[in-house]
């Protein structure tokens, strides 16, 4: 089994067991107030795994599903038999980098409270989008697939927006710093993959 298939199995028990289970919710679940007064810190990455409905989990991993078969070719190319650890290292790294804003922005609100695999899972499509900006992706709403490097750049914006106006329940934050994570973490590991980005998009035409 993959180690996308693995990721996507336990991020699904995990969720099923808390939506039976709240005081596991309570525990795992990322609450800035509990990380920084009492030292909870391993709920940055429990949040990763858990999700507030079918809808969520669905959508998150059917995202994880689509493009993280690809990055895990690439960590093979990259990291050879050390590929599946880099991955699974990338992946976490990407959940609890993403929620840093947030743990800072409401460490004394002992009421806020995150959870959601967004954070990795922006990671994985954004380092996807970097070595190949030119495949589409397509949304539930939109009848035909918006290239790669465009659907980023609106993903970007729109999160960075809704993140300034702070409203509603979903966290921006992690979206923008996970997607913002992957490309850096990609550029550095892989420094031609930049230029490579740049050559594929200068070679798009819309007709």
């Amino acid at each position: 089994m993959s180690i996308t298939l693995i990721i996507i199995v336990i991020t699904v028990i995990i969720s099923l067991m808390a939506w039976n289970n709240y005081s596991l919710m309570d525990r795992w679940i990322m609450n800035p107030y509990d990380i920084t007064k009492k030292g909870q810190y391993y709920r940055l990455v429990t949040s990763g795994f858990l999700h507030a409905d079918w809808s969520h989990l669905l959508f998150n991993m059917m995202s994880l599903y689509f493009f993280g078969g690809f990055i895990e070719q690439v960590f093979d190319l990259l990291f050879g038999s050390s590929g599946p650890l880099y991955l699974i290292g990338f992946y976490i790294v990407a959940i609890i980098v993403s929620d840093i804003p947030t743990l800072l922005k409401h460490r004394n609100d002992r009421n806020y409270n995150s959870l959601g695999a967004s954070g990795g899972v922006s990671a994985i499509l954004f380092a996807a989008i970097l070595f190949r900006p030119l495949t589409p992706i397509y949304l539930f709403f939109i009848p035909i697939g918006i290239p790669g490097f465009i659907f980023g750049a609106l993903y970007l914006t729109y999160s960075y927006y809704e993140a300034r106006r702070g409203l509603g329940a979903v966290n921006h934050d992690a979206h923008f710093y996970g997607a913002l994570f992957g490309v850096l973490f990609m550029i550095i590991v892989y420094p031609p993959v930049l230029p490579q980005f740049f050559d594929q998009i200068a070679s798009w035409r819309l007709f």
